[in-house]
């Protein structure tokens, strides 16, 4: 088995580029809340981002149905269904940005399902990140650092819906080759008719008619944000990483999207993160690098040869 590419510099900048968007989205998320029901959000979410291009966009050619349809299903509906409903139940923005780095731990342990060879320094950097992301679950405040049990269970789900994700991508990859533009705007139409379907099934015909009634200014910006960056843009330059490198080596950049998240959580939401969320933030970020089982210098260096 031929060893995988080495990450570019192109590579590095598609996975810092993926860190910023995602770790924004959680404060996106939270102020579309703010007039949208967590169903709502999701269906307009997936209606911007997939329904315009319908038309323009052909579905993936070479690529069995099933994978699109399993991951719009897992990414679609089941991760960012279970995260705004955890959102509205008193999950903060900075939280959840930590909450959801689980998705490294399940997308690690389907290795050997796709036949990828996981290192020691894999294992380890997970150890390292994990105890990071315990330090922050378990520091609880009276400010809005706080979150609560069934806020936190919904997102813990959320995470295994992305790594699930994660993996139908990775599978694909290795049995075809796919666009993933196209990828991701078919698998986003996927969850349209089952969000609309659990919004009118939880919150009603009449709250939802209303609430489409009543779309205010920061509800529509916030749908934009999730549909054109968070979702096209972004997860099509994850897909991308997929593609080229093994899903233990891309899944781990994800531990960064925290340290975005809690700023961004602090500066425009005024969340109050307490030291040991801080210092947990710390140590993910080591186990990020020790996880990558090398220096960032260093592979930076290296990618110029991969280029």
């Amino acid at each position: 088995m031929s060893s995988a590419p080495r990450f570019s510099r192109g590579d590095w900048a598609r996975a810092i580029a993926v860190v910023v968007i995602w770790g924004l989205n959680f404060v996106v998320m939270k102020l579309g809340l703010h007039s949208l029901s967590p169903m709502l959000l999701g269906a307009l979410r997936f209606s911007a981002a997939s329904l315009p291009l319908l038309l323009f966009v052909r579905p993936p050619r070479g690529l069995p149905w099933r994978f699109t349809l399993g991951y719009g299903l897992a990414q679609g509906v089941g991760q960012f269904g279970l995260l705004f409903l955890g959102l509205r139940l008193g999950m903060t923005a900075s939280m959840a940005s930590v909450v959801m780095q689980v998705q490294v731990f399940f997308t690690l342990l389907a290795a050997p399902w796709l036949h990828e060879r996981v290192r020691p320094a894999q294992w380890l950097g997970l150890a390292v990140a994990m105890a990071g992301l315990l330090m922050i679950a378990t520091s609880h405040g009276d400010g809005p650092g706080q979150m609560t049990l069934i806020g936190f269970l919904l997102t813990a789900g959320a995470s295994g819906m992305w790594a699930a994700s994660n993996v139908i991508a990775r599978r694909a990859s290795q049995s075809y080759v796919y666009e993933p533009f196209p990828f991701i705007v078919w698998s986003g139409a996927v969850a349209i008719v089952p969000f609309f379907a659990l919004a009118v099934w939880l919150d009603g015909a009449d709250t939802v008619a209303r609430e489409l009634r009543s779309l205010e200014l920061a509800a529509i910006a916030a749908v934009l944000y999730l549909a054109l960056l968070a979702t096209l843009l972004a997860y099509s330059l994850w897909t991308r990483l997929l593609q080229r490198h093994p899903a233990g080596e891309v899944a781990p950049f994800a531990l960064m999207v925290p340290v975005v998240g809690l700023w961004a959580g602090v500066v425009l939401l005024g969340e109050q993160p307490s030291g040991l969320q801080w210092l947990g933030t710390a140590v993910v970020l080591l186990g990020l690098v020790v996880n990558q089982g090398r220096a960032p210098r260093g592979r930076w260096r290296r990618a110029r040869a991969a280029e």
